[in-house]
């Protein structure tokens, strides 16, 4: 487990193909870095890992640079050819990626409220 700053805590668990990172605080300016470098580390840790698993219930405050961090991890990700899993996500969390157009990019599915189609179906 690692320790940081009061406002962010980081539980690291796993095994060569599986990493379960639980992220306790606020992903912001002042502490999302943090995050960013626990991944770095446990990529480079284990060249054959397949899933990252980030659970987020525990996430307070998500700020531009935190969404800048969770982008920056779903690089990373992509170039290692791991699948990321943004796991337990809080209302706020869920409400930030949608409005910004990137749930669909972390999750593969749709926007929360996708509105009509063009003939006005749903």
């Amino acid at each position: 487990m690692t320790t940081l700053p009061p406002a962010l805590r980081l539980a690291t668990a796993g095994t060569a193909d599986t990493v379960h990172i639980e992220i306790t605080g606020d992903l912001d300016y002042d502490n999302a870095e943090f995050l960013l470098t626990e991944v770095t580390e446990q990529l480079a840790a284990r060249p054959r890992l397949q899933d990252l698993h980030l659970h987020c219930a525990g996430v307070a405050n998500v700020d531009s640079m935190g969404l800048s961090i969770l982008l920056m991890i779903g690089r990373r990700t992509e170039e290692t050819g791991t699948r990321l899993h943004l796991d337990d996500r809080p209302p706020n969390l869920e409400r930030l990626l949608d409005l910004t157009g990137t749930l669909e990019y972390f999750t593969g599915a749709p926007t929360i409220d996708a509105g009509p189609g063009p003939d006005g179906a749903p």
